[in-house]
Order: structure tokens, then sequence, then C-alpha cells
């Protein structure tokens, strides 16, 4: 595979996982909530979830996918469902000071990790951006597995390192609010996001 291709691949994949989007969005939020350390857990279900919509997009299964839209539906209304419970509940919660951040959580891990993946595969417009990003970048004379592994390992790292930028962001936001006496806005941000995530995915 030549550089070229895999340095022009890196900078189109940073561009679209550094915008805001549903997956970034909710890593924010649960920064403001949980933390960092706390969010890791939401990531590895994320990249999960990214790493089979990616494996599906170069197999071609995406295109299958597409043409059904009832299989979208049914992942966007439940996606959608989960994500205005957690928001509701986070809304309801009180805030945690900074330093009792990493430990104050109630979300389990499994949930955590459940959400960011139930997020990534249910995002119609990551299938179909996938399903139209790859076949340009793919060499249709080298084989597809070697190819497949080098960019799978790119979006996971570019993925995850903006979810992380955004999580430090929603943290930094935490100590903001408690040193300025407004920590009761924390939760109702951190939820207000999620409802957001959950509107955006219903109407992607």
């Amino acid at each position: 595979m030549e550089l070229s291709v895999v340095f022009a691949f890196i900078g189109t994949i940073f561009l679209v996982s550094v915008s805001p989007g549903l997956c970034m969005t909710l890593s924010m939020s649960l920064g403001i909530r949980l933390g960092v350390r706390k969010t890791l857990w939401m990531m590895l279900g994320e990249l999960l979830g990214v790493a089979s919509v990616t494996t599906a997009a170069i197999v071609g299964v995406a295109a299958l996918l597409l043409a059904d839209p009832l299989v979208f539906t049914v992942f966007k209304w439940l996606g959608a469902a989960y994500l205005f419970y957690m928001g509701w509940q986070t809304w309801q919660a009180e805030p945690t000071p900074p330093e009792q951040i990493a430990t104050g959580a109630t979300h389990s891990r499994l949930a955590l990790a459940s959400q960011g993946f139930i997020t990534a595969v249910s995002n119609p417009k990551a299938w179909a951006f996938l399903a139209a990003l790859m076949p340009p970048f793919i060499n249709q004379d080298a084989p597809l597995l070697p190819q497949m592994l080098i960019f799978l390992g790119i979006i996971l790292i570019v993925e995850f390192m903006c979810l992380l930028l955004y999580a430090q962001g929603g943290r930094a936001f935490n100590r903001f609010l408690h040193k300025r006496g407004k920590a009761q806005w924390l939760t109702k941000v951190s939820g207000a996001l999620m409802f957001f995530v959950g509107v955006w995915l219903l109407f992607s």
C-alpha cells in the first residue's frame, strides 16, 4: 500500500472523527458526568461498534443493509430510547465533585460499553459514509485482508484520540463549573446532551 494513500486516509478519517457527531457528543456528555476513566468503557463499546461497521463496509455488507431501511429503523429507535433513558437518569442525578468523579459514578462498565456500541452501530450516516468512503482507498489488485487491517487500525486509533479529546473537554467543563459554584448545571448539561444525541439519532 502506498504511503500517499495511507496519509490521505488518515487525514480524511481525522477530519470526520474530530467533527462534532453522535459519539463525540456522547463522549463529552459522559466526560462531564463521569470523568475520563469511566468514559473509557463507553469508548471501548463505541470502538467495537465502529470496528463492526468498518468491517461490514469493507466487505460489502453495508450495501445490503443500506437497501433495507427496516434494519436501521429498529437500531435507531432502540438506540434513541436507551439514550433518552440514560439522559433522564443523568438529568435527575446529583453533580459529582471533580475529586470524587472517578469513584462516584453508578454506571456499570457493561452499561457504558453497551451505550457506546449501540450509538456507533445505530448511526446510519456512519454506515453510508464508510460504504462510500472505503472503496476509493481499496486496491482491488492487492489482498483485501492486509488493507482492511491497516484501515481498521487507523480508524480505531484516530477515533479513540478524538473521543479522548472530547471526554477531556467534558471533564474540564466539570471543573470549570465547580470552581464557579455552578455545579448544578453539570447533570443538566450532560443529560441534555444525551437527549440531543437521541434526537439526533432519530432524525439522522
